[in-house]
């Protein structure tokens, strides 16, 4: 089996937290709107086209503004929109600790708006090889586009990268491609699977 020379990494769930029920309650009480009322009118193919890039910060604060049925500026909108996130504080120095030892990867489905608030608050993203966003690369999770373009960014053939993700069918697509797929769960189980991996 061939050495692991690339760590390819999610963002949500991973480096950072993201408490979508904390969200669709927040916009839910803007709205005057239940939470799982936000939740329903939020699903479906906004959340992909925002994801691809298709909608941009602009088009997207008018699409939930729409589906939610309230005006929000931009300068409400952005903040609240990213208030749901916190950084993983105890899997960012297991992190750091890889760099300079294998090729670093992110593989993230996000939108615009989730990339301009989690990149100044996640500088260790300088130091990855390649940090593959798909609203700026316009390719989701689980197509293979997306995990084509982190290899080649960190210049490794799949069975050189290991992925991580928390969630079981990305792990699956990325396993069908020849990655080592693992399932994130915790910043410990992280610890054991690196191990295993001779990391």
């Amino acid at each position: 089996m061939a050495a692991v020379k690339a760590v390819l990494l999610d963002l949500g769930n991973v480096l950072v937290f993201h408490d979508n029920a904390l969200l669709f309650a927040r916009l839910g009480a803007r709205a005057e709107l239940g939470a799982s009322e936000v939740s329903q009118r939020l699903s479906g193919a906004g959340w992909t086209a925002a994801n691809r890039g298709v909608l941009d910060a602009e088009a997207l604060r008018q699409d939930v503004c729409r589906a939610l049925g309230v005006e929000l500026p931009m300068a409400e909108f952005a903040p609240l929109w990213s208030s749901h996130f916190t950084l993983h504080g105890a899997v960012l120095p297991r992190v750091e600790g890889l760099v300079g030892r294998v090729r670093l990867g992110l593989v993230s489905n996000t939108n615009a708006l989730h990339a301009a608030y989690l990149k100044p608050l996640l500088p260790v993203l300088k130091r990855f090889d390649a940090v593959v966003m798909s609203c700026e690369v316009g390719h989701v999770k689980p197509e293979p586009d997306i995990f084509r373009l982190a290899l080649e960014g960190v210049g490794c053939a799949p069975d050189e990268a290991a992925f991580f993700d928390d969630l079981p069918e990305f792990v699956d697509a990325a396993n069908a491609l020849g990655l080592r797929g693992h399932l994130f769960t915790t910043a410990e189980a992280f610890d054991a699977q690196l191990k295993g991996l001779g990391l």
